[in-house]
């Protein structure tokens, strides 16, 4: 399973880590992904997707406003 937000399409960022002798590994940062069952707003069905908590809020508000989007189609 790759390790993407179905709705803002986060992915892992590389970069180094640098110790105090200035000797740089590389390393890994994981976006913050739940796996989550949630109600489709456009199908009324429930789907298990893999989904950031920035995904998550983003949802919420539009959920708010009231609007439709396909969880299956977004990213």
């Amino acid at each position: 399973m790759s390790q993407v937000c179905a709705v803002t399409g986060k992915t892992p960022l590389t970069g180094n880590n640098v110790s105090h002798s200035n000797v740089k590994t590389k390393r890994r940062q994981m976006p913050n992904l739940q796996k989550r069952v949630l109600v489709n707003p456009a199908t009324g069905r429930k789907e298990r997707v893999l989904i950031s908590t920035r995904g998550l809020k983003t949802l919420m508000k539009w959920a708010n406003e009231g609007k439709k989007v396909d969880i299956t189609k977004l990213a």
